[in-house]
């Protein structure tokens, strides 16, 4: 009896300068493939200073100087509006450009079926997982969530990489000199004059993809006219690499200090991101956590609608507890290990 062929399952784009990939036309496809960027980008610094030089104008007459900073900067501007995709979830930036070659923000499982066509898969993986740090600003739902919840303000002020580190002095740099920064802090606005600053640390953690570059398979989306189909090469989500490598450090360094200070970290992440990682044992009152996880989902409130980003869940753990459920196991019996190098000896090279 022949077996029942399997469907295929791969990994694909799920929002693409924030549109929804399944629900684009072809020639909207075609169209986004086939898009470079070009012009050098406007850094924070320069934006900012054309904020600031336009609402000087307001007031009066700029310098010589001034004026011609303006206007040159004004002249990249408006060339960078021809050249660039705008990114509809950057809140902080006051020209919100995609920075992300190839303006992929979030990938998702999808199936074939036997004979052809292509859907979402079901279930628990269904997930969209966030690829993009800037995916997780939209419409600051998660700050003033953050907001809300721990400083009890819900629009606070958000600061931007804070210098956390100071260097004792070594072969690179000088002693005082910063070597480490808080991401972002949020800082509550609506405290009495005198009272103590309220602010809590924010980590976001986007999941990293391994695999052939995005680059490729861009290209042929827009060689095949943007037909959708499933990718040509494989790719999948590293949370091995996004948790226990890049995130599980960050709070190694951070939270012991910022938990001698009274502060809470609060972390934020997507719902697979988190369920991807192993048990971790909760605390039951916000009081005694280190560290706050909130887990946010990208929910389509209609077809052909664009994704919003919806906080969905919240978990309090401790420092120690967040690192066993990055890690993600628990280590083998002394002697199975080394059954396992007994093994591999008589195995021979």
């Amino acid at each position: 009896m022949a077996k029942k062929p399997k469907d295929k399952e791969m990994f694909h784009i799920a929002e693409w300068y924030g549109l929804p990939f399944l629900d684009l036309s072809d020639a909207d496809r075609h169209r986004l493939g086939k898009f470079k960027t070009s012009g050098k980008m406007l850094n924070k610094t320069e934006m900012k200073r054309i904020v600031d030089l336009r609402e000087k104008a307001k007031l009066g007459p700029l310098t010589a100087t001034e004026q011609k900073r303006l206007t040159d900067l004004e002249a990249r501007l408006t060339a960078l509006q021809s050249t660039q995709m705008i990114c509809p979830f950057r809140t902080d930036a006051p020209f919100p450009f995609c920075n992300k070659k190839g303006g992929v923000c979030s990938m998702r499982l999808y199936q074939e079926k036997p004979g052809g066509g292509i859907k979402p898969v079901t279930g628990k993986r269904a997930y969209i997982r966030g690829m993009c740090p800037v995916r997780y600003q939209e419409n600051n739902t998660v700050a003033q969530h953050i907001g809300q919840d721990l400083l009890g303000d819900p629009n606070p002020f958000q600061v931007g990489e804070v210098g956390f580190l100071e260097s004792t002095g070594n072969l690179d740099s000088d002693p005082g000199q910063s070597v480490g920064n808080i991401d972002m802090v949020l800082a509550a606005t609506n405290t009495p004059a005198g009272h103590p600053m309220k602010w809590a640390a924010v980590e976001v953690q986007a999941v990293y993809f391994s695999g052939k570059e995005m680059g490729k398979e861009l290209t042929a989306i827009a060689n095949n006219g943007g037909q959708l189909g499933m990718p040509k090469e494989g790719r999948r989500p590293d949370y091995r690499s996004s948790g226990p490598k890049r995130l599980m450090p960050q709070l190694q360094i951070k939270v012991p200090t910022l938990r001698r200070w009274g502060k809470k970290m609060a972390v934020v992440v997507d719902i697979a991101f988190f369920e991807s990682m192993g048990k971790m044992r909760e605390i039951p009152d916000v009081s005694n956590c280190d560290i706050v996880w909130y887990l946010v989902d990208f929910v389509q409130p209609a077809p052909g609608a664009p994704f919003e980003l919806q906080v969905v869940d919240r978990r309090l753990t401790t420092l120690e507890h967040s690192i066993e459920g990055l890690t993600g196991g628990i280590p083998v019996a002394m002697g199975d290990f080394e059954s396992a190098i007994e093994d591999k000896m008589n195995a021979g090279p």
